[in-house]
């Protein structure tokens, strides 16, 4: 099957990332999974904008200085990720389902929408009645520049993103 890629010069990358037969590792493994996308910033110039790590997927909102490389980014992040874990194979297919999905940010609403999905996630999945109470997240990060209220996700914000599905 043959996929195409959008690169879009400037644009930001909504990326979703799966492990195999959605295991229940990347909580657990957390600490790995940072180190392992640290490792990659030494050699890629990118930064996650925002982010959300649950047991079996993950979420980023990635802005790439050259964008034809985001693919190479992602392949970078699962196969670190598969080292630092320290699975014995060539590749990271053990642990990370072989793609991902990808998603080009259109505008400002379009960003702001994923930007509350990402944060809305483990409410959705389950985790945590507030996500406030979610620390695998960078929600703590937009509370603090104010982007975010504390009590963000009352009843209407929940209604504005609970009928979004990226996975």
């Amino acid at each position: 099957m043959n996929y195409r890629r959008i690169f879009i010069e400037n644009s930001i990358i909504f990326v979703t990332m799966v492990t195999q037969h959605r295991a229940s590792l990347l909580i657990d493994k957390f600490d790995l999974l940072i180190a392992s996308i640290n490792e990659v910033k030494q050699y890629y110039n990118f930064e996650i904008i925002a982010y959300i790590i649950l047991n079996d997927h993950c979420h980023f909102l990635l802005q790439v200085e050259d964008i034809k490389k985001y693919p190479k980014i992602i392949h970078s992040i699962k196969y670190n990720f598969k080292k630092n874990v320290g699975v014995a194979t060539p590749t990271y297919h053990k642990i990370w389902q072989n793609r991902y999905w990808e998603h080009t940010i259109r505008d400002e609403n379009d960003l702001y929408h994923h930007i509350d999905y990402i944060h809305y996630n483990p409410i959705k999945h389950g985790y945590v009645k507030k996500v406030n109470d979610y620390r695998y997240s960078s929600f703590a990060k937009f509370v603090q520049e104010g982007y975010y209220d504390e009590e963000w996700c009352n009843f209407d914000d929940k209604h504005n993103v609970i009928n979004c599905n990226y996975e």
